[in-house]
């Protein structure tokens, strides 16, 4: 699967982009946070604040209990503001 991040989670890590083969038990978005705080001290910096981020499957929003089964593109971000 193609994560894709944006502004603050994109500097925290310092990539715009990963390739992730998530394992078996990793089902939901939150799953996938979880997974992914683990796997680096930017990772869990990136993932620290949930509530302050924003998910997409797919390029459709979804919530942190969405199902990442049969998904090609995860991308996270914060919320976004206009002006």
């Amino acid at each position: 699967m193609k994560l894709v991040y944006f502004a603050r989670v994109r500097e925290a890590l310092g990539f715009d982009a990963e390739e992730i083969d998530f394992p078996a038990n990793v089902q939901t978005v939150a799953e996938a946070l979880d997974w992914l705080a683990m796997q680096s001290p930017s990772h869990a910096e990136a993932f620290a604040d949930r509530f302050k981020l924003r998910f997409a499957l797919d390029q459709r929003m979804v919530k942190a209990d969405a199902t990442i089964a049969g998904t090609s593109e995860f991308a996270i971000f914060p919320p976004v503001t206009g002006g």
